[in-house]
């Protein structure tokens, strides 16, 4: 297993929320095709077909906020999205 699927692993599994660095979840979500624009510190991702709105923002040690990663495995898992290998 790679590293990209671990980080994807880690998140959908809900156990580690507080140790999900922000970055990663950056190019997650890049993977998943989501277009983003940045409005300060706010990283604001969107997609077409999807119809939730993420906005998230990294905390004061560079990590991803857990009720944001939450928000973020309950959009994967509605939607069912999956990185297409290519």
């Amino acid at each position: 297993m790679g590293k990209f699927e671990k980080i994807i692993s880690k998140i959908l599994s809900g156990a580690s929320d507080k140790n999900i660095k922000f970055q990663e979840l950056l190019t997650i979500l890049k993977s998943f095709k989501f277009e983003d624009r940045i409005k300060g510190s706010h990283h604001i991702f969107y997609r077409k077909d999807i119809e939730e709105i993420i906005n998230i923002q990294a905390d004061k040690n560079g990590n991803a906020k857990p009720y944001q990663v939450k928000q973020i495995r309950e959009i994967i898992l509605k939607n069912h999205l999956m990185i297409k290998n290519e």
